[in-house]
């Protein structure tokens, strides 16, 4: 198999894990299971995308318009959630990766807020991957939120509105401090962004692999970076 180039990995990767239901329904499985799986997944990639030296992984684990789901799915994606976080703090925790929310914990359950709080402050000072998990977000309620507080600091004289550039609007969203995607990978063969990161996501690059995510393998990602290293990046300029 062809090798990835380990001097021209991307540093960002960002994934839409779309296709747990479709999956779970191909094996006459429950929803449940489908998202139990999909859980699996996440931890066998992000602890791949760990041991090669990617910076960042951003996952999208739950939108704000999930909430429209049955009562049943968002329980169990709650409870999924909050299973993968205790069972991270308890294994994965010495593989050094960090843990972020990127979204609006202030509506999750408060058990659920404990364990978000609990494996952020235990893996704030961990040096390897970041792992953001958007958990109840919406990209455009982000660029909302991040509007309101610059909106307060200039009310409050913190900053004046000519202060207001593309760098400080980065700095007030939920990945202020990192860069930007390099490359996003929606499975499912779905070849749209749904609200995902669309400050973020402008000169990234897309791979849309035709599989569900319970399905989708180191092997597929490894195969998605080989395909970003082939492209050539102009970001706007001419080649």
């Amino acid at each position: 198999m062809e090798e990835i180039d380990k001097n021209n990995l991307p540093n960002h990767i960002a994934i839409i894990m779309d296709g747990n239901r479709r999956w779970a329904k191909s094996q006459g499985l429950a929803t449940r299971d489908g998202h139990k799986a999909g859980a699996d997944a996440l931890e066998n990639i992000s602890q791949f995308c760990n041991e090669i030296g990617i910076k960042y992984l951003t996952v999208y684990a739950f939108s704000t318009e999930n909430w429209k789901r049955s009562k049943e799915e968002v329980s169990a994606l709650m409870a999924i959630l909050r299973l993968y976080l205790d069972s991270f703090l308890k294994e994965k925790n010495k593989q050094n990766i960090k843990i972020k929310i990127l979204g609006e914990i202030e509506d999750l359950s408060k058990s659920l807020q404990n364990s978000i709080k609990r494996a952020i402050e235990q893996t704030k000072n961990n040096t390897g991957l970041t792992l953001n998990i958007a958990f109840n977000y919406g990209g455009r309620p982000e660029i909302v939120r991040a509007m309101k507080n610059i909106a307060e600091e200039v009310k409050e004289g913190k900053i004046n509105i000519e202060d207001i550039n593309e760098d400080l609007i980065s700095n007030h969203l939920y990945t202020a401090g990192q860069p930007d995607p390099d490359l996003l990978i929606r499975t499912s063969n779905e070849l749209r962004t749904s609200n995902f990161l669309p400050w973020q996501l402008v000169y990234t690059e897309f791979y849309f692999p035709d599989k569900n995510w319970p399905e989708f393998t180191k092997e597929d990602l490894l195969e998605a970076i080989k395909v970003y290293q082939k492209r050539n990046r102009r970001f706007g300029g001419r080649p």
